[in-house]
C-alpha cells in the first residue's frame, strides 16, 4: 500500500478524554465528542494528545481511545495518535496505534529531560524508524528542534509531513518556514491557537489545532475563514467578543488549557463532565459561570447555522 505523504490541513480536531463517574474513559462521550467535531467539518482527529490527557492515560485507556476514534471516523477523515513520553513507551505506542489503524501520529516531547539537539534528533529518529506512517513533529517545551537537526530529520524520513509549533519562538519559526518551505505543513499548535493565528498565518502557517472547536466549532470556522479571506473586521470582532475573554479565563489556572475545553462542552450539552486527572484541575465554579456567559453571548451574536438536508 502506498502511503499518501500529506499532512492534515485547516482546522485540526483534538478530542478530550471524557471520564465517567468512576473515573474511567467514557466511550460513548468520546464518540459523541468525535462525532460533534466531524459534523462541524473538522479536517482530522488527533486522538490521545494534549487535549486528550495523554500524560494521564494508561495503555489500556490509550488503546480504547484510539479504537473509538478509528471506529467513529470510519476512514472519513484521517486519525493521528499522540505518541511520546519515555522513548520505550513512545516506540511501543507507535506500533500499537499502527496496528489499531491510525493514519499517522503526532510525536509529543520526551518525558522530563531537556536534551541537546543530537539527543532530540535521536529521540525522533528512534520513533520514526519504527513506522512508515505519516508523522508530525511537535515543537514544545523541552523538545525544540533547531534548523540543522530538523533538516537532517526531514532529509532522512519522508514520512514527516508536518511540524506543529507550540513553543512560540517567531524568529525561529520564520527561519524554519523560509528555509524549509513547503516540504512540510506548518501547524500552529500554541495553546488556544486562534489567539496567535493572525501572526502565524503571516509566516506560512496555514493550519492549527483548535480547542474551542470542541464546543464552539462554528466560531473557529468563522474566524479561520475571515483570516483566510482577509476579512479583518470580522476576525477582530470575534477576537474581542469571544477569543480574548475565553483566553483570559484559560490563563487563570495552570491546566485550564485542558479542563476549560471540557467545561465548554458541558455547557453546550455534550455528555462530558468537568472532570480531569491530576495535575490538571477542574474549572472552578466562578470561572465556569464566566465561561457560560461568554458562550451564551457568543451564540446570541453568532448563532450556529442549521444544515439543510437535501433529499435524494
Amino acid at each position: 500500500m502506498t502511503v499518501k505523504r500529506k499532512s492534515p490541513t485547516g482546522i485540526l480536531g483534538f478530542p478530550t478524554a471524557p471520564f465517567n463517574e468512576k473515573g474511567n474513559i467514557d466511550e460513548q462521550a468520546l464518540a459523541a465528542n468525535i462525532t460533534f467535531l466531524m459534523d462541524s467539518g473538522i479536517s482530522s482527529i488527533f486522538i490521545a494528545c494534549g487535549s486528550g490527557e495523554f500524560h494521564a492515560l494508561n495503555k489500556a485507556e490509550y488503546q480504547t481511545m484510539i479504537e473509538v476514534a478509528v471506529a467513529v471516523t470510519n476512514e472519513q477523515i484521517p486519525v493521528y495518535a499522540g505518541v511520546g513520553g519515555s522513548i520505550a513507551e513512545a516506540v511501543e505506542l507507535v506500533s500499537l496505534s499502527a496496528d489499531l489503524g491510525v493514519d499517522g501520529y503526532l510525536i509529543l516531547p520526551p518525558y522530563l529531560i531537556e536534551g541537546e539537539q543530537d539527543g532530540l534528533y535521536n529521540y525522533y529518529k528512534t520513533i520514526l524508524s519504527k513506522s512508515d506512517l505519516n508523522a508530525i513533529l511537535y515543537q514544545r517545551d523541552n523538545a525544540v528542534l533547531q534548523p540543522p537537526a530538523l533538516k537532517r530529520l526531514l532529509d532522512e524520513f519522508p514520512q514527516i509531513v508536518g511540524v506543529k509549533d507550540g513553543y512560540g519562538n517567531m524568529e525561529l519559526n520564520m527561519e524554519l518556514t523560509q528555509t524549509i518551505g513547503n516540504r512540510v505543513e506548518w501547524l500552529n499548535g500554541m495553546p488556544f491557537a486562534e489567539i496567535t493565528m493572525p501572526a502565524y498565518k503571516g509566516i506560512g502557517f496555514k493550519s492549527y489545532s483548535s480547542a474551542i472547536s470542541n464546543y464552539l466549532p462554528h466560531i473557529s470556522t468563522l474566524y479561520f475563514n475571515a483570516l483566510l479571506e482577509g476579512n479583518d473586521q470580522l476576525a477582530n470582532e470575534i477576537y474581542l467578543d469571544v477569543l480574548l475573554p475565553i483566553n483570559h479565563i484559560r490563563k487563570k489556572r495552570k491546566g485550564y488549557a485542558v479542563s476549560l475545553i471540557k467545561a465548554g462542552m458541558n455547557i453546550i450539552g455534550l455528555p462530558v463532565e468537568n472532570s480531569v486527572r491530576p495535575p490538571c484541575v477542574p474549572v472552578e465554579k466562578e470561572h465556569f459561570e464566566q465561561l457560560r456567559k461568554i458562550i451564551e453571548k457568543t451564540l446570541e451574536k453568532y448563532p450556529t447555522q442549521k444544515k439543510e438536508v437535501t433529499k435524494s
